[in-house]
């Protein structure tokens, strides 16, 4: 069932040994939150759900670094995203 409220996305990037932290690289609601989703969709990146964590991240400036506070569950979703690429490169590999 789809929520009343006007869906919000964000996009994050980390560049190991160029970012210091996670940074905003995209954010919108509505028709663009659904773009941002479609383009990552479309370009491979995992997507996952965490309406609480694109709240906080949604009042970010674009190139901002995550804030601090948000690090533990950030990095929750990078570990997330790393399996979920590991276990495509091996699907593929087979």
């Amino acid at each position: 069932m789809e929520s009343n409220r006007e869906k919000k996305a964000v996009a994050l990037r980390y560049r190991n040994g160029e970012d210091s932290a996670p940074r905003v690289t995209a954010k919108g609601q509505g028709v663009i939150a659904r773009k941002i989703i479609e383009l990552a969709r479309e370009a491979g990146v995992p997507v996952r759900q965490d309406a609480d964590l694109v709240e906080v991240l949604s009042h970010l400036n674009l190139n901002a670094e995550i804030p601090p506070d948000t690090y533990v569950v950030v990095a929750e979703i990078l570990a997330w995203v790393y399996r979920v690429n590991s276990k495509a490169r091996k699907d593929s590999s087979s």
